[in-house]
């Protein structure tokens, strides 16, 4: 269907004093039909003489003539695109390893260069058009956050599980040519795409910089449910160890060469390989913490300095689920809150038994692992909840589990915090607060 459906428009706008309610749907801008958001943002970004052709629920056609200050919202918010589809098959993609019985967009595969530019997804190019790369230059969409995985072509066609597909390089020249800012990863498959594959992707990659502005390496992600796909090796503890000594000082030379940290390793290593994280400032601006790379270093950064503001909050007693990867360290910033702040507040670790004990973020905790880990278990006054282990907008696990269904299986309040120390310590406050009133 042709042009954006509004979603809503704000009170008081240009759009709302033009009589463009929700529902309706903008065609063109100046002329210029519009494919997605992108499209609408770009076209409206600087003009201030804008001609809307807005098309009623009934059919009827609106053209409407707009004068505003430069860079005025007009006030319209549309439908969020469907992402394009992945024709990848990739050996280690996670979505493969799901087990059935799951909300079905989590079956979902994207691959789509508009989401990686609006949302940070990363997408492997592997089916982009040149029309599309085309477009993207001339928007200048940027950044993108691009999945490299192996800058071989042959051994990128093996971890893709595809063939045919333009050679990474030449699609990251042309973009580098064009000035678009990129960020990539690599998911580190033992025996792959590491040792000299892994050299020669960071060369190769760390050639293209400041355009490539990073990379981060992340362990492949393996589930118990990896029945008929590809043998692969997990990243152990050992490996871990043994890959951090080789790599991290690699970082640190090329941090120095290029005057800018380049190359970062994903926390789950540092905690898999129980070793120390490198100092908070090698992580320059966190340009890949939603990839999970530096977000235990500010985690501890930014506990440390809570810690040294918290005041009393009364007696009773909580407990704090979390991941078995991060029990460690959130064991030791909830110790030393409870100190402070006179608050019992006990951490919980849950293994996942949806997805395999292997897997041990707190992201893909579901309702029924945390049920099951508290079975028997005196939570306390409430049960407090990260918020990364609901999906994000609605208060719902990954199994369709509900807060209010936990609450009753529980006997117990459960508070969501965002998941910071600072989100803990508030949420404990203001349940604290609850309790004396």
């Amino acid at each position: 269907m042709a042009g954006l459906q509004i979603d809503s428009v704000s009170p008081g706008s240009i759009a709302d004093g033009l009589e463009v309610t929700a529902g309706d749907r903008l065609l063109s801008v100046n002329g210029r039909p519009l494919r997605d958001l992108i499209d609408y943002s770009y076209y409206t970004a600087s003009e201030e003489e804008l001609l809307l052709e807005v098309e009623k629920p009934d059919g009827e056609l609106w053209e409407l003539e707009v004068e505003r200050d430069a860079g005025e919202s007009l006030g319209l918010t549309f439908a969020a695109p469907l992402p394009a589809r992945c024709a990848n098959n990739c050996i280690f993609c996670f979505v493969h390893q799901l087990p059935k019985g799951l909300r079905k967009p989590l079956y979902v595969k994207d691959e789509d260069y508009r989401l990686s530019f609006l949302n940070g997804n990363y997408v492997t190019l592997g089916n982009l058009k040149a029309s599309a790369l085309k477009r993207i230059i001339e928007q200048r969409l940027s950044p993108l956050y691009i999945s490299v995985h192996a800058t071989n072509p042959v051994l990128r066609e093996h971890l893709l599980g595809t063939h045919g597909i333009p050679p990474i390089l030449d699609q990251l020249q042309q973009l580098a040519a064009a000035r678009i800012a990129m960020h990539t990863q690599v998911v580190l498959c033992p025996g792959l795409n590491d040792g000299q594959e892994l050299q020669r992707t960071v060369a190769e990659l760390a050639a293209l910089y400041p355009a490539v502005q990073s990379l981060a390496v992340v362990p492949l992600g393996l589930t118990g449910h990896r029945q008929k796909l590809p043998q692969l090796r997990s990243v152990d503890s050992d490996y871990a160890r043994e890959f951090i000594a080789v790599w991290q000082p690699e970082a640190a030379a090329l941090r120095k060469k290029l005057g800018a940290p380049f190359l970062f390793l994903a926390d789950e290593l540092f905690l898999k390989a129980g070793v120390p994280f490198p100092p908070i400032k090698e992580y320059g601006d966190f340009p890949q913490i939603e990839n999970g790379v530096g977000m235990v270093p500010l985690f501890l950064k930014e506990a440390a300095q809570l810690l040294r503001t918290v005041r009393p909050l009364g007696a009773f007693r909580a407990t704090v689920v979390t991941g078995v990867s991060s029990f460690g360290f959130v064991s030791d910033f909830l110790a030393q809150l409870s100190v402070r702040c006179g608050v019992s507040v006990v951490p919980r670790a849950v293994e996942n038994r949806l997805f395999g004990p292997s897997i041990t973020v707190s992201g893909l905790i579901a309702g029924k692992d945390i049920v099951a880990a508290l079975a028997g278990y005196d939570v306390g006054s409430c049960l407090l909840i990260p918020d990364v282990m609901l999906k994000e907008g609605d208060m719902v696990f990954l199994d369709d589990v509900s807060l209010v269904e936990l609450e009753q299986r529980l006997g117990c309040p459960v508070v969501v915090f965002d998941s910071t120390p600072k989100g803990c310590y508030a949420a404990l406050r203001s349940f604290g607060k609850a309790l004396q009133r």
